[in-house]
C-alpha cells in the first residue's frame, strides 16, 4: 500500500503531519510563483536530511486537500504534483493516487505521466484560491526573505581575481553545468541582444546554457543579485532564441565558488533558479 493512501491529513501530531504544515505554505509559495521544486531543495527548506521521508509529508497534503474538496464541494488541485524528481521532472509513483481514478499512473509510459501532470500543473497554477485553502487550514503564507541590496551603478569596479578564476574554470567545465565535455570550451562576456552580457554561455545540441557566476567572496547580496540575474538571462534568452529562429531549449544557471546561504533558499526555490555551489574548491 503506497503511502499516499495511508498517510493521514496534517491535522495530527506525528512528525510527518508537522512537517505537513511547514510544506504546504512553501507549495502554494511555487504555485503562485509558477514554478516546481525539487524533492531535494523542499527537503532543505524543511531541514529534512533524507527527501525520501518527504513521501508521508506529501501524502498528508494530498490527503489534507481532497477533504477540503468535498468539504468545500469543488476541486481543489493536487498541489503536491508540483514537487518533482531531478532526473525525471516529474513526481513521486504516489501522486498517480491523487491523479488518475485508475491507480496505475506507475505503470503508464513517461511521456503519459508527463501529459498528466502537466494537466494538473496548470490547474495548480490557475487556481485562485490557495490563500485561502491556509485560511481554512490556519497556515500563514510563506516568507521570502528579500535582501536590502544597492541598486547597480554604471562604471563599476570590474571583476576581481576571484570572479574572473571561477568563470575561467567553468567556461572549460561544461560537466559543471550538467552538459558534456565537448561543450567546451564556453564563451565568456557572451553579449546578448539586450545589451547585457553573460559570464559564460555554452551551446551543447539542441541547449543554450547561460552561467552566472560568483566566486567565493561574493556576499549574500551578490548571491541574491545573482538569482535576479538569471531570472533576466533566461527571459531574454528564450526571447532572443524566438527572435532568431532559433529552435534551442534555455535556461540560465547560478554557480556559487562557495555554498549556497541558507537565507535565500526560499528565494532561490521560489524563483525556480538551478544554483550549483562549491563549483572549486577554495
Amino acid at each position: 500500500m503506497s503511502t499516499a493512501t495511508i498517510s493521514a491529513s496534517i491535522a495530527g501530531t506525528k512528525l510527518y503531519q508537522k512537517r505537513a504544515r511547514e510544506a504546504l505554505p512553501l507549495l502554494v509559495r511555487q504555485a503562485l510563483a509558477g514554478h516546481p521544486i525539487y524533492y531535494a531543495n523542499l527537503a532543505a527548506e524543511l531541514r529534512m536530511p533524507n527527501p525520501r521521508n518527504l513521501n508521508y509529508v506529501l501524502g498528508s497534503i494530498g490527503q489534507t486537500l481532497r477533504n477540503l474538496s468535498i468539504e468545500w464541494n469543488e476541486q481543489v488541485p493536487p498541489i503536491q504534483s508540483l514537487v518533482v524528481n531531478r532526473n525525471t521532472d516529474l513526481p513521486g509513483e504516489g501522486i498517480g493516487w491523487f491523479l488518475v481514478k485508475e491507480q496505475d499512473y506507475a505503470g503508464l509510459p513517461k511521456q503519459k505521466q508527463q501529459a498528466i501532470v502537466d494537466a494538473h500543473l496548470k490547474d495548480i497554477y490557475a487556481y485562485p484560491y490557495w490563500l485561502k485553502v491556509l485560511d481554512a487550514l490556519a497556515l500563514a503564507p510563506a516568507e521570502v526573505l528579500l535582501e536590502k541590496v544597492e541598486l547597480p551603478t554604471f562604471g563599476g569596479s570590474g571583476e576581481g581575481p576571484e570572479h574572473k578564476a571561477l568563470k575561467a574554470y567553468v567556461s572549460t567545465h561544461p560537466e559543471v553545468v550538467g552538459l558534456r565535455s565537448s561543450a567546451a570550451p564556453g564563451k565568456t562576456e557572451e553579449p546578448l541582444l539586450s545589451g547585457d552580457f553573460l559570464d559564460v554561455s555554452f551551446v551543447d545540441r539542441h541547449e543554450w546554457v547561460a552561467v552566472e557566476v560568483k566566486s567565493h567572496i561574493s556576499s549574500q547580496a551578490d548571491i541574491h543579485r545573482g538569482l535576479f540575474q538569471c531570472v533576466k538571462y533566461g527571459a531574454v534568452m528564450k526571447a532572443q532564441s524566438q527572435a532568431l529562429g532559433r529552435d534551442l531549449a534555455v535556461r540560465a544557471v547560478l554557480v556559487l565558488g562557495a555554498p549556497m546561504p541558507e537565507q535565500l533558499l526560499s528565494l532561490k526555490n521560489m524563483l525556480g533558479i538551478e544554483v550549483i555551489h562549491c563549483a572549486v574548491p577554495r
